[in-house]
């Protein structure tokens, strides 16, 4: 009988002793948490698609929170609106910055671009990557696997079988940059969206040299420096025999599209150019 209540003795003390202990390590390991994350998080879209640079909404809230000021946070699937909510919350002011939007720097349909070989693996462009150049001879264009449409959690990005290339929905598209990051070929660039969702943009990346890049792709960029040389506003640069427009210092004049020779220069929501009137010669009736 006493070896039982010795038993059950030892047994509540070393619980109470074992207790103590893991209550004193709590309190010294602790992590105290700003209750103003939950209400920045609850202002969030619930996207985690990471386009704002961490991993997460409740990471962004918590860097929020943390930062002396909201100029480099930015959340692209929210845009200017939420950010704006965050900042009230917080009590702090925030720049509202550009809208931006996903961008196809690649024409190369399946007319534009024929094919010299066939491609029998698995559909994968990052897999295609690492095998080889690609089934045309541009190594720098398109390899339309599709893998920047499998990255899009908004169904913003679609492959179309006719051009084999993928296509940007306006309306969807959030500039989260998942598909700049799937894309091996780095063919998509994140852009501002422009003055009335007007923008204008090299569709090439191809750094061959001008009659190899011509013979791979009819629209191709042949670096022959017409449009840098046209531009006003100094918005064109050359590099790697390839043209790239800078959309910040680009005021939409559309001098350059005009002047490439390939139509590697596209101009996207602009209205219809009217075709030019040549003037009648005046006849001197004397």
């Amino acid at each position: 009988m006493n070896t039982i209540i010795f038993t059950i003795v030892s047994l509540s003390v070393l619980g109470l002793v074992l207790s103590l202990i893991l209550y004193l390590v709590s309190q010294k390991f602790k992590v105290v948490e700003d209750p103003r994350i939950d209400g920045v998080q609850e202002l969030l879209p619930a996207a985690n698609c990471g386009g704002c640079g961490y991993a997460g909404c409740r990471a962004f809230a918590e860097a929020c929170v943390k930062a002396e000021d909201l100029d480099k946070m930015y959340c692209p699937v929210g845009g200017n609106s939420v950010m704006q909510n965050v900042a009230g919350y917080l009590g702090v002011k925030v720049a509202e910055k550009t809208p931006q939007i996903a961008v196809v720097r690649c024409n190369g349909t399946c007319d534009n671009r024929p094919k010299t070989s066939n491609y029998d693996g698995y559909s994968s462009c990052a897999v295609m990557a690492n095998l080889f150049a690609g089934d045309t001879d541009c190594r720098y264009g398109c390899l339309s696997q599709g893998d920047c449409e499998l990255s899009c959690k908004f169904d913003a990005i679609k492959m179309d079988p006719l051009t084999g290339l993928p296509e940007v929905d306006e309306e969807k598209c959030t500039a989260c940059g998942a598909c700049v990051k799937a894309c091996p070929k780095m063919i998509i660039e994140l852009r501002n969206k422009g003055l009335k969702n007007r923008r204008i943009f090299v569709s090439c990346i191809n750094k061959d040299k001008g009659g190899v890049a011509k013979k791979a792709c009819v629209v191709a960029c042949i670096g022959c420096t017409k449009c840098q040389k046209i531009c006003p506003y100094d918005a064109i640069t050359m590099s790697n025999n390839l043209a790239y427009i800078d959309y910040n210092k680009c005021k939409l004049c559309r001098k350059c599209v005009i002047e490439c020779p390939t139509r590697a220069i596209w101009e996207v929501n602009f209205p219809v150019r009217l075709p030019r009137v040549e003037k009648a010669p005046i006849i001197d009736q004397k």
